[in-house]
């Protein structure tokens, strides 16, 4: 649809309208979609989606009950129909101009409608889709692909001016068109991102392991701001699925910073009066130490309350989470069928972090998530294909969150189990509370202590406290106050008579 724009006393037009591209993400990334009767550029090596996302610009024009034109110079209309077909897509409405030969170009009652390109003159050809464009008159055109145009102009100087003679013809005609180009040239042709009024490139990434990873970026939108930077998407039945780059400025929402029980009264005592909303904790330790079942109290305590939770984890799937919650007594299953608390397992192989925080996002919007759990940040990690992105990702993610006043618990594995621990990612300065979780052995037993060894927001015990995992739930016993290095791997005993533990 096509937005109207407003006009001064002058009566001329304060900006130009602005119509849909056909993707919701790519219409965020842009802040409302294309200026109405420009030429844009969609560029990107083959496999990269660029058909689909024209197809997407052509099928909303038709939705808007526009008249929409595809030239095909490399594909024909039954490869078309077929990917159309693949996404659930009907092409009806779409005027499809094919300067391809089909099997069928031998047929002598087939209608001369169809040419080949290389038994062309370049004029002639850019000639044709002149005369098409005029019988037909469409609001939007997407032109499929430069490559052949290169091809036929055989020198830049040729090329360039065949691409200003189609800018200057369609520059009156009120139609939107993008153009297609699948980077066949050596370089990158600068001179055609001169020529467009904008240009999206396109991009297929092989990572080491699990399926590849798709990002677009605007390169250039001439009088429109845009959000810059990579844009994660992938390419699914329905087009494609653009995730904007989160930036955590744009979200703001007001709230009240209060205090968010834990459902232990132990526990909320040793942060002070537990962690307020807007905030977020970590939650750091050995593998097994009881770090995910406490951030499962938090989630069925926030759904006892019947607030939202999402719980995503990427480390373990729900029936072990599951079989956990039951033999702490927290009822897990019952939350998670009523919905208020989601359960989502992530492959991070499968799953790309642009893709992860559009979750999020959709979870906080969508759903009223107050709490977000993450378990665990090594399984984040697998995901990035460099470190120093996650810092950046995961300060944004916290920040969004923090501004829409959710409690976020973060949950990170140190390699070993006792002794000294080694940290595989240093994300404590991000965290406005970090809790610590560790074991330590008493008289031939293995035993798992707590502290708050970090608390922005207020006040909070700074002793180590001993904990225990039992059926009805997590049981913190009082201050350790007659150990020493408990958290350094070699505890001493300085009391007379050993202590017992929490009582179960």
């Amino acid at each position: 649809m096509i937005n109207k724009p407003s006009a001064d006393q002058d009566g001329e037009p304060k900006d130009l309208p602005r119509i849909s591209t056909g993707s919701a993400g790519l219409d965020d990334i842009l802040g409302g979609g294309f200026d109405a009767n420009r030429m844009y550029l969609y560029e990107g090596r083959p496999g990269t989606g660029k058909t689909t996302m024209a197809l997407q610009f052509l099928l909303r024009g038709v939705h808007s009950g526009e008249r929409v034109l595809y030239i095909s110079l490399s594909e024909t209309k039954r490869e078309l129909d077929l990917v159309a077909k693949r996404h659930g897509w009907s092409l009806e409405g779409v005027d499809i101009f094919e300067l391809v030969p089909p099997e069928t170009t031998l047929d002598p009652d087939r209608e001369l409608t169809v040419f080949h390109p290389a038994e062309m003159e370049l004029g002639e050809t850019t000639n044709l889709v002149f005369k098409e464009v005029e019988r037909i008159n469409p609001t939007r055109v997407v032109l499929d692909s430069l490559s052949e145009l290169r091809l036929l102009a055989q020198n830049p100087l040729r090329y360039r001016r065949q691409v200003l003679a189609l800018k200057h013809f369609f520059t009156n005609r009120n139609c939107t068109v993008v153009l297609l180009d699948d980077l066949s040239s050596s370089q990158d042709d600068l001179q055609l991102h001169s020529i467009a009024h904008g240009v999206v490139m396109l991009e297929q990434l092989a990572i080491d392991y699990g399926a590849e990873r798709r990002r677009l970026r605007v390169i250039k939108m001439r009088g429109i701001k845009f959000r810059g930077g990579y844009h994660d998407f992938t390419i699914e039945q329905g087009g494609l699925h653009i995730f904007p780059r989160l930036v955590a400025a744009e979200h703001h929402k007001p709230f009240r910073g209060e205090y968010t029980p834990s459902g232990n009264a132990e526990l909320d005592q040793l942060l002070g009066g537990g962690l307020e909303r807007g905030t977020n904790a970590l939650l750091i330790g050995a593998a097994g130490v009881g770090k995910s079942s406490v951030a499962l109290t938090y989630a069925i305590a926030a759904a006892e309350r019947g607030e939202h939770a999402v719980f995503f984890a990427f480390d373990e799937g729900r029936g072990t989470v599951e079989a956990r919650a039951r033999t702490l007594g927290l009822p897990l299953e019952k939350h998670i069928e009523s919905g208020l608390v989601r359960f989502q397992q992530i492959d991070p192989a499968e799953l790309s972090p642009g893709e992860f925080a559009a979750n999020v996002r959709k979870s906080v919007e969508c759903d009223n998530a107050r709490i977000v759990i993450i378990d665990s940040l090594n399984g984040y990690l697998n995901a990035m294909p460099d470190e120093r992105f996650l810092i950046l990702q995961m300060h944004e993610l916290l920040s969004y969150l923090a501004q829409q006043g959710v409690l976020t618990i973060l949950v990170l594995a140190q390699h070993g189990l006792v002794g000294p621990m080694d940290t595989p990612l240093d994300i404590s300065y991000l965290s406005d509370a970090v809790i610590m979780l560790r074991y330590f052995e008493v008289g031939g037993t293995v035993r798992r202590a707590l502290s708050v060894v970090k608390k922005r927001s207020g006040h909070h015990e700074h002793t180590i406290r001993e904990f225990r995992l039992s059926s009805a739930g997590i049981k913190l016993g009082p201050p350790l106050k007659e150990f020493s290095g408990i958290f350094s791997g070699n505890p001493r005993y300085t009391g007379t008579a050993m202590p017992e533990g929490p009582a179960e």
